[in-house]
């Protein structure tokens, strides 16, 4: 019997992360913890004894160097990645290389709050929530799913929101659901699926 294994992992923390900044497709780099974050990651998922067929992660640096770490760390770097910006975090639109601080003073605590944690509403010239499902979900369903359930071992690196869009489906999850659930940076989330694509079980390796 396959293992139906798929892990999901958020980025570890960023330089704009770090500065409190509206990133989304701002393709900016790990900080040295972020660094530090994805390689305690690849070591937790070794402890595990767990190992990868394939690996899917987003256009982004930050991503994609969580990934390689992750990997370098498990002595795996050998296995294909697939890299789609259907895995892209969410983007902010206007409010891109903003922080956060300075947005709330400009369009008051209310309005931010509704763009950073509203399902469908979207800041100017960016995506809700509910965009970024409907572009990661396709990805999801017709890409990577289907590896899972042919037995192939899966891990995803990607983003909060882009994340979020898979977690809502795999856990079935409500739009109000899925807005109070936080994913830590660098923290793998273990999964093992069902023949029927539902959960069988759910492991978050948080320190």
């Amino acid at each position: 019997m396959s293992e139906r294994l798929l892990v999901l992992v958020r980025h570890g923390q960023s330089e704009w992360n770090l500065k409190n900044l509206f990133t989304g497709w701002r393709d900016v780099d790990l900080t040295e913890q972020g660094i530090a974050e994805a390689r305690a990651a690849g070591r937790k998922l070794k402890a595990q004894d767990l190992s990868f067929d394939v690996a899917y992660t987003s256009s982004l640096k930050r991503a994609q160097r969580t990934l390689d770490l992750i990997l370098e760390e498990m002595g795996q770097t050998g296995i294909p990645i697939y890299r789609d910006q259907a895995l892209n975090e969410r983007d902010y639109g206007d409010l891109v290389g903003m922080n956060k601080d300075d947005a709330r003073k400009k369009w008051g605590e209310e309005q931010v709050h509704t763009w950073r944690r509203s399902y469908d509403v979207s800041p100017p010239g960016g995506e809700s929530l509910k965009d970024t499902v409907a572009r990661a979900l396709p990805y999801f369903v017709q890409d990577i799913l289907p590896a899972v359930l042919r037995g192939q071992r899966v891990i995803v690196s990607a983003h909060g929101n882009s994340l979020r869009a898979l977690v809502m489906v795999l856990e079935r999850l409500t739009p109000d659901g899925i807005l109070k659930r936080e994913l830590a940076t660098g923290v793998p989330i273990v999964y093992r699926l069902n023949a029927d694509s539902t959960v069988a079980s759910k492991l978050d390796l948080a320190a």
